[in-house]
């Protein structure tokens, strides 16, 4: 393996942010009920005090308008959800003094979502996209019939190809994935298909085990975006959804109080990871 491949690799997260946030540049949700002013630009912010073990939020884009819109995407609902974004976006508002729209995308396995969060002298309330709502066997029998007969896929198409595991369907989600990766490598527009193609395995982790994401990376035509994609990419997934449901773990039992050494030995956090957690909540 020669030294630029190795250092692509390292980076396989970022290249597939890039891929992705062009899109979201380029397209809007007005499809799903959303409409905001245009991106101008994807904004990638560092919280100091979260950096070392809590995720961070999926995307924040500083639109024309001068505002901020910040896109989160759940495959399952807790309480903390909002607790958590709502902090985002607090963080967000002290860095760079603008008003921020939350838009949080629940999957079709979610079917109530509570739609704000009210501790009294603050009231929460994002926008609430629910994509049970959206029919998934329709959607993507339309995408099919395009690309088959090699329509050009407009911004919206794009999207809905990337949240067809998403959407309600009678299609397990895995499969799901699957056919939106065929369906991507079929795109005639190289940029297009690269960025359908990275911007599906961006959501893979959210639905999908590790051992499905690599069945589907393992089988996926070389492509230019697949070429930079594919090596460690199990082992940089596992690690991060690992982390993930570590963090999201010790979250829970600290605001369930429990003892420290307790959460050390459930999630296998440091001491020193999980009062970063813990400061998070008492700032």
């Amino acid at each position: 393996m020669n030294r630029i491949n190795t250092e692509i690799s390292k980076h396989k997260m970022d290249i597939i942010q890039k891929y992705t946030s062009g899109l979201f540049r380029e397209a809007t949700l007005e499809f799903y009920g959303i409409k905001t002013a245009k991106i101008k630009e994807p904004i990638n912010v560092e919280f100091p005090r979260v950096e070392i073990a809590i995720q961070k939020t999926d995307f924040i884009f500083l639109l024309e308008d001068n505002t901020y819109l910040h896109y989160e995407f759940e495959t399952s609902y807790k309480k903390t959800n909002l607790i958590r974004f709502a902090d985002y976006d607090i963080q967000v508002y002290k860095k760079y003094g603008k008003k921020v729209r939350t838009v949080v995308i629940y999957s079709s396995n979610v079917k109530k979502a509570a739609k704000s969060l009210d501790i009294g002298s603050l009231t929460y309330t994002p926008d609430i996209v629910m994509m049970c709502d959206y029919d998934g066997n329709a959607i993507y029998a339309d995408l099919e019939k395009k690309l088959k007969s090699k329509q050009e896929l407009t911004d919206t198409d794009m999207l809905n190809l990337i949240f067809l595991p998403l959407l309600r369907s009678d299609i397990p989600k895995y499969d799901l994935a699957e056919k939106s990766i065929e369906l991507a490598q079929t795109i005639q527009d190289e940029t297009k298909r690269d960025t359908c193609i990275a911007s599906t395995l961006a959501f893979m982790e959210k639905y999908l085990n590790i051992n499905e994401i690599n069945k589907i990376l393992e089988g996926l035509k070389m492509t230019k975006v697949a070429e930079m994609l594919i090596k460690d990419a199990v082992e940089e997934n596992t690690k991060k959804v690992e982390k993930r449901k570590a963090v999201e773990m010790a979250t829970e039992m600290l605001l369930a109080d429990e003892p420290i050494d307790k959460i050390v030995k459930y999630t296998k956090l440091t001491e020193k990871e999980i009062n970063d957690i813990q400061k998070l909540y008492k700032s």
